[in-house]
Order: C-alpha cells, then structure tokens, then sequence
C-alpha cells in the first residue's frame, strides 16, 4: 500500500508491501518498529534506535522524535486520489482540536482576524514541548474555545475557522 506523508511540509511517498518491505520516495529502508504503549513506539531504523510518540487521528498526527516535534497528514492512496479529483475528504474543516492532552500557552488569533493555511492559531504545550498547532485552510476565525492558561483534552474543538466570504 502507497501512502503520501506530509511532515512539516516536506512530503514522502512510502510504498508497504505485504512483507513489510518499506520504500521511502524510491529509496528501500530497513525500518523495523513496535508499538510499546499506547502512542509510544520503538524504531529502529539505519542502525538508529528512536523513540517516537504518536498522537492524532484522522491522518493528523503530532511526532515526537528525540525531543523535537513534527507535525504529520498521511493519506493512502486511494484517499490520495479522491482529493485530487473532488477536493479534501470532509470539505477542508476549520476545525482545529487537540492533538493530544496539555495546556495552552497562547491563543494567537482572534474572532473575525483572516488566516492563512498553515499559519499559527493556537500554542499548546505537551510533554514539556510547545506545539504549534495551524490553520488547515484559509479563512475567517468563527469560534475561540481556549484561553491562555487553560489545559485540554485530547480532541478538544479549540478553534473553528470558517471560509472566507
């Protein structure tokens, strides 16, 4: 199975064959790795050995390797295609809710401002680390639902942008 990852928008192609053979754009890797608690895995990959925590859904995901935090959108390719010929699956919400539990450190957006997709609307720390979490289309902030100082669940609705009209 093909997958098309985004991390940090610099995009892969991953091709999985039924023996677990793993190619990245092209290119054979030896990848081999183990969900350790729910989120937390083990890979190994060129003789490294990483720690990786996982959190999202919906092909949204928050990675935490060695400290550092990416933001991920992978699609298979059947998804893939569907998108290209009628638009993203669900419209392109403006939803933007918690990747994982923590406490917002900043609201950067407010009700009625314009944003960019891919701009900064809400700051939340986790596991000691900030993330910034952004805007997946252009548009109008509609709904604030945090404040600075407040801690979330994961999931958590925290913004709602609405197209621009």
């Amino acid at each position: 199975m093909k997958y098309i990852t985004t991390i940090n928008d610099k995009k892969y192609e991953i091709d999985i064959d039924s023996q677990g053979n793993v190619m990245v754009n092209g290119e054979a890797r030896h990848v081999d790795f183990l969900e350790l608690d729910g989120g937390l895995y083990s890979v190994i990959t060129d003789k490294r050995s990483l720690q990786v925590v996982l959190e999202g859904d919906s092909g949204h995901y928050a990675i935490e390797v060695e400290g550092r935090m990416f933001d991920g959108k992978v699609m298979d390719e059947r998804t893939m295609l569907l998108t290209q010929k009628h638009g993203p699956v669900g419209g392109g919400s403006g939803e933007v809710k918690s990747p994982m539990p923590g406490l917002i450190v900043g609201v950067t957006v407010e009700i009625g401002q314009a944003v960019f997709k891919g701009q900064t609307v809400v700051i939340l720390e986790s596991m000691k680390m900030q993330n910034e979490l952004k805007a997946q289309m252009d548009g109008v902030v509609q709904t604030i639902n945090v404040q600075k100082g407040q801690t979330v669940d994961k999931g958590a609705l925290l913004v709602i942008i609405a197209p621009p009209a």
